[in-house]
Order: structure tokens, then sequence, then C-alpha cells
């Protein structure tokens, strides 16, 4: 079939496999290029869980610890199967994609499809470890979902995307209508806070490296990472002193708590803050749309830009395994100062308190990130034919 993409709101229905594997090339041979990844002597990896392997920055991961290190790599993912008349998730091709490279450089890759926050996953894991591993030495947790079920009590707890404290209004970018507007949104009640700590705070995380620990599969020294975004005055309200922020102030929490319960195997837990980017995670986000358009353009003028696959080999060869990792008082891993600068900022504040319907196309970098979002799921990536007829059904191998 010949596959277009089909936009609804903040996600695109579809994907295209071609153009899912070519990203995948694009960011393999990204990786093999970057100085001091891979280098000869470097440290690094070699038995690597990722937790939320296939797209954005977990994919970025898993790519980074194989093809700049040579390490094996288990993933953990949650994606929809193709048939022949429906495509498949970007994630599943991605996956497909990955496999397949591996295959070919002959390095191990084992993925495991399914919901990452049941206990049931997390054994299969465990047991997929002890079979083919023996034990990992770096694992990265970079889940993003709306909904998690607890696997204790099975209660089905919901993100919300809400300011904490007080109601806040700003203005945002409607992707579907092309329009800048006011949004106004109600602070969250305490209910809703709590929630959406159980679905994207620390506590997942906590139990996967609990679990792991207990099945004796984290080797000596072992290091693990979750992602985050801290961002700064603009996106505060909505992002870190909001619902999203409280829920990643629990990871610096489960950080400790890790450290600690894996003692005697004196594992490193770190939260890592990245940059803004486009996501199928921060497009759903109110403002983020509008913000990030903004510090495309400053930043690709400063010529500090930055992807998923650039962010995550900085941090695998200056952070993970450099020798002067950039931290902060908390001790997290900080990849986000091209972008929180305090020039940067202002810079992109001066856009944002220009920023009108009528100019948004002139001071924003909107095309670049329409362009990214298409790329998360295989469209608009140079060198592929969209007008070609593929097969929607891929197997990964």
């Amino acid at each position: 079939m010949v596959i277009k993409p089909k936009v609804r709101g903040f996600i695109c229905t579809n994907a295209h496999p071609v153009g899912c594997a070519q990203s995948v090339k694009n960011q393999i041979d990204y990786v093999k290029k970057h100085d001091g990844v891979g280098v000869t002597g470097a440290k690094g990896p070699k038995n690597v869980l990722v937790i939320g392997s296939s797209t954005g920055y977990g994919l970025a991961s898993r790519i980074t610890a194989a093809f700049g290190y040579g390490a094996n790599t288990l993933g953990v993912c949650f994606e929809k199967t193709p048939s022949e008349r429906k495509t498949g998730t970007a994630g599943w091709y991605n996956t497909a994609a990955f496999h397949e490279q591996a295959k070919q450089a002959d390095m191990y890759a084992y993925t495991i499809n399914g919901d990452a926050f049941s206990d049931e996953i997390k054994t299969q894991v465990i047991d997929q470890i002890k079979a083919d591993m023996g034990s990992v030495d770096l694992v990265i947790y970079s889940l993003a979902s709306p909904r998690r079920t607890d696997p204790d009590s099975g209660e089905v707890f919901k993100s919300t995307l809400k300011p904490v404290g007080q109601a806040y209004t700003t203005k945002t970018y409607d992707t579907d209508k092309d329009k800048v507007h006011e949004i106004s949104l109600e602070p969250a009640n305490e209910e809703e806070i709590a929630h959406t700590v159980k679905v994207m705070g620390g506590e997942d995380w906590e139990r996967w490296l609990t679990q792991l620990s207990d099945a004796g599969v984290l080797s000596e020294n072992c290091q693990t990472t979750a992602y985050t975004y801290i961002g700064k005055e603009l996106t505060w309200p909505i992002y870190g002193q909001a619902t999203i922020g409280k829920a990643k102030e629990d990871l610096d929490r489960a950080a400790a708590a890790i450290i600690e319960y894996a003692k005697t195997k004196s594992v490193k837990a770190n939260v890592s803050s990245l940059k803004a980017l486009v996501t199928q995670a921060s497009s759903a986000i109110p403002v983020m749309p509008l913000y990030i358009s903004l510090i495309y353009k400053v930043m690709k003028e400063e010529g500090t830009h930055e992807g998923c696959i650039e962010q995550i080999a900085g941090l695998f060869s200056e952070c993970l395994y450099g020798d002067t990792p950039t931290q902060d008082d908390m001790a997290r891993f900080r990849m986000d100062g091209k972008e929180t600068n305090d020039a940067t900022q202002a810079k992109i504040k001066a856009l944002w308190d220009q920023v009108t319907q009528e100019n948004f196309h002139s001071l924003s970098d909107y095309k670049g990130y329409n362009t990214e979002f298409l790329n998360l799921f295989g469209f608009e990536i140079q060198g592929v034919d969209y007008e070609a007829d593929v097969e929607p059904l891929v197997e990964w191998v």
C-alpha cells in the first residue's frame, strides 16, 4: 500500500515502515561517527536493559548502547502489530529496523512487547537476562504513558496535565487549527496530583530495580537512569511546577531509594534531565508545541540544536561514562544546558512575548517542529519514496 500520514490532534494514527527504518539507520550512522562514543578503549556498557525502547529517547539509548559501544541490548516496549490493511505503530517498525541492523552487525538484540508496568513483563525480562546475559550493567528507564495499572491493587491510575496551586493562563499553539491562542487551565486537586505521580513518578522505576536486584541480575556497579525534563520559567507553570513536575520530583526520591536498596552491588542511580524535543509525549502537553517551535528557531540560529540521538550520545560519553559529568545539586545529569542557559532563555522569552497568530510562522520554526513530529512516525524522512507501494507487514527478526 501507499502510506500517507493520518494526523489526528497530537498523534499520527499510522506509520511508515520504510521511513522508520531509515530514521533508525540515520541514528545509527550518527552514533558511529560521534566523538567519544565507541572509541578504542572507551568505557561503556556491555549488557543493557532499556525500558521504553521503541521511540524517542529510549530508542536513541538502545542505538547508542549497541552501535556506539557494542553492547548487548534487551528492550521492553508496548507496540501494536501491523496487519495486511493497517500499519503497526512507529515503535513496532523502529524495533524491527533495529533488530535487522543488529542482526547484520552480529549483535545480540531481544525485545519483549508488553506492559512494562506489569510484574508479568518484569518476570519475563528477568528470565531473559538470566538466559542470555547473566546480568545487566546499565538500565535505562524511558517510559511515557497516560495510565498505569498498579500491579498490587489492580487499580488504574491516569495522569493529568494541570498546574498545581492556582489556575494558569498562557499562550499555546493549536496544531490542528494552526492557531495561537490563550489557554486557561484549572489547578489539579490532590487526587489528580497523586494519580499523576503514580503513573509518571519513580515508583515503577524503583519497582523494576528492586525486582532486578532481588533476582540477582544487576552487575556490580550497575548504572541506572530515568529521563526527565525540568525546563525553565516559560514551561514551569505547566511542567516543572505542575502535576508532571510533581511526578518528576518523585524520580529523585526513587533514585535515592534504588541506591540504598541495591547498595551491596554499589548500584548508581541518577535522573537525567534532557532538552525539550518533539516526542509523542511532549506534543500532548499544552504550551509545549509553541515553546518548542520557538526554541528550535533560537537554538538552530545559535547552532546548538540537538535531537534525541545527539542528546543521548552526549549523555553516554559525557555523563554515564564520562569522567566529569555535568550534575546539579540533586545529582541529576544535566544535558539541557544549551536550552536552559540564561542567554538562550532570554531570546526565547523575547519571542514568546511578541508571538501572535499573525507572526507565529515567521517568529518560530514550526516547520521544523512539524517535520520532526512527522519524522516520529517515519514520514518526511529524506531519501524515502513516499509514493512507492510498501508492505505494512514487517516482523522482528
